[in-house]
């Protein structure tokens, strides 16, 4: 038999009268949540798993707290792995004012739907409310759209079930600094320890008596196509003096156009014969003059040839007592990816040093580094190829904590003294350091206890517990 017709189930009126006495309601008695909706960025197709998702926007919505005399669930628990909360928390939120306020963002959102970014258009299971009363973050898992059941004849509220969230390196960043920093330690961090770019080379000296102490280009000669090999007359002691010819082309005619020393030689009693052959040319000779009282700075030696020279630097040397100073030439070569202080010239032995000076390599330009890693950027490492997501960057100590290390790699983590780059910020620095270990997981007390255990048990022995 059909329901009677004069009373009916519902009007869209009384309905519509329903949903605001609602809306009324959660506003008066309820608290303002925000709903930070989840995004599903990679899915695994055949076990149907997210395996990738990130959290940023977020919506001021009222909401009722359904669960008023406290925290419901389990609460705070002690398990073997350490203290556990598992406290819940159930709210109500006006179905309606989801739909309009928040719904339409959300679809917006979406955008191309090959970006492979999915989001829902009413609250959903992983989604997260930040609950302002506990200042904590709760994840939705169930979304209760049928209580109260039916009344007039429609649904007016969502009941979202929540259970206290727990972190396992989802991308956070809504632009709220107090949700924002909630998550900045948890998850599974790994640490680096960044230097600047540059390092200062570090060059020695060496002096002697009896050295070339200048060389005189008397003739350039021309017809080079390569650069020719510069000989000097053996020395007596061993020491013999060595140079190079350094090239030019004027009017089309390669010419020498200077000679560096890279060793003044020692032991020189008379002048020696310079012999310049090879190259293709002709016609160039070149003289010198020797000193052999007083002790010169014979040569440069490079101990560490630095990083990040992309120019030459300036050298500067000690002064003798009395007498002139020495004068060093630098030269650079690019080694894989560094550029480097490949050998110093003996511009000028100097004269009158009665002890080797020191020597001052300039700072290569990159030496602080460059940039500021931007929060959730994807930092690279340029020979390891490992990745991983900014959690934050301490200019100051130069310390950068990752999550998610070895995106896009098969590589396990990053290699020391490799340089890393922020994708989007463009910030590079060199690893000095790398610590994978959880050490700020919140989750995984195992490095405790395995300190705990080793302060018991000296499992260094063949039986830890006794002796046999």
């Amino acid at each position: 038999m059909a329901l009677n017709p004069f009373f009916l189930q519902g009007t869209s009126s009384e309905q519509r009268l329903a949903q605001d006495l609602i809306n009324e309601q959660l506003r008066m008695f309820g608290v303002e949540i925000t709903y930070i909706p989840r995004k599903f960025v990679e899915t695994d197709n055949i076990l149907n798993e997210v395996q990738s998702s990130k959290f940023d926007d977020n919506f001021a919505i009222e909401a009722y707290v359904n669960t008023y005399d406290g925290y419901g669930g389990q609460g705070d628990i002690m398990t073997k792995f350490g203290m556990s909360l598992r406290d819940e928390l159930t709210l109500t939120v006006s179905k309606e004012r989801f739909e309009d306020f928040i719904a339409p963002f959300l679809a917006a959102n979406v955008g191309d739907p090959d970006s492979g970014i999915t989001l829902a258009t009413r609250p959903r299971e992983g989604d997260l409310i930040y609950f302002p009363l506990g200042a904590r973050l709760f994840e939705v898992k169930f979304v209760e759209h049928e209580d109260p059941f039916y009344q007039l004849g429609k649904n007016y509220v969502y009941q979202l079930k929540c259970e206290l969230f727990e972190y396992e390196d989802e991308v956070i960043d809504t632009s709220i600094d107090i949700i924002d920093t909630q998550i900045e330690d948890d998850g599974y961090l790994s640490t680096l320890r960044l230097v600047g770019l540059g390092q200062t080379a570090v060059v020695s000296t060496s002096i002697g008596v009896g050295y070339v102490r200048e060389i005189f280009l008397n003739n350039d000669g021309s017809g080079f196509t390569s650069q020719p090999t510069i000989t000097f007359t053996e020395s007596p002691t061993g020491d013999t003096a060595r140079a190079v010819g350094i090239l030019t082309t004027k009017a089309n005619v390669t010419s020498i156009e200077k000679i560096l020393m890279t060793s003044a030689g020692a032991g020189y009693n008379s002048i020696p014969t310079i012999t310049i052959s090879g190259g293709g040319g002709t016609g160039a000779a070149a003289t010198c003059s020797i000193e052999t009282v007083y002790n010169g700075v014979i040569r440069f030696n490079v101990t560490d040839g630095g990083v990040g020279y992309g120019t030459e630097p300036t050298i500067t040397v000690g002064q003798p007592g009395a007498g002139t100073t020495a004068v060093g030439i630098a030269s650079i070569a690019t080694i894989g990816s560094n550029s480097v202080v490949r050998s110093i010239f003996v511009g000028d032995p100097g004269r009158g040093y009665s002890s080797t000076p020191t020597v001052i390599v300039a700072d290569p330009p990159g030496m602080a580094g460059l940039g500021t890693f931007f929060y959730n950027e994807i930092v690279e490492g340029v020979n390891s190829y490992a990745q991983g997501r900014v959690k934050s960057w301490d200019a100051d100590t130069d310390i950068l904590k990752l999550s998610n290390v070895g995106i896009g790699s098969t590589v396990s983590g990053f290699f020391v003294g490799e340089d890393v780059v922020g994708k989007e910020s463009g910030a590079k620095y060199t690893v000095a350091s790398f610590n994978a270990t959880d050490v700020d997981d919140k989750y995984n007390s195992g490095d405790e206890f395995q300190t705990f255990g080793d302060d018991i048990l000296d499992f260094t022995e063949s039986n830890p517990f006794g002796q046999v």
